[in-house]
């Protein structure tokens, strides 16, 4: 009894995917757990029938982030040229890296002492 029950754990947990709704302005408004991303719903991939579904634009999340760089959140925007979420800009000063789709500082922030907070009137990170 207790593989079964194992074995179905393990099957509801394969299946399980995560999408993003996006507004007119790709910003997500919402993010569900839905069906493994390859099963269909009615003949239509699951990013599919669920943006009909709700009227918007649905796209596919990931937690590991082996998809869209990043793991889409409320508020986030979906860049449609880099296939990427990208969390709202932490201050007006903060550089998107290319490479992961993540806001840094356009200052590295000290290896050694801190804790650091960044001060955006100065541009500079000040300890605790």
């Amino acid at each position: 009894m207790c593989f079964i029950a194992e074995q179905a754990l393990s099957i509801s947990i394969n299946i399980m995917a995560h999408y993003a709704f996006l507004n007119a302005d790709s910003v997500v408004t919402e993010v569900i757990t839905g069906i493994h991303e390859t099963e269909l719903i009615e003949g239509l991939l699951p990013e599919t029938w669920y943006g009909n579904f709700r009227g918007q634009v649905c796209k596919r999340t990931s937690y590991n982030n082996n998809i869209r760089y990043n793991f889409a959140g409320t508020n986030y925007t979906y860049d449609t040229v880099r296939d990427a979420f990208i969390a709202p800009k932490p201050y007006a000063s903060w550089v998107l890296d290319e490479a992961t789709c993540l806001w840094g500082a356009p200052v590295a922030m000290p290896s050694t002492g801190g804790p650091w907070n960044w001060d955006e009137a100065t541009l500079s990170w000040v300890a605790l």
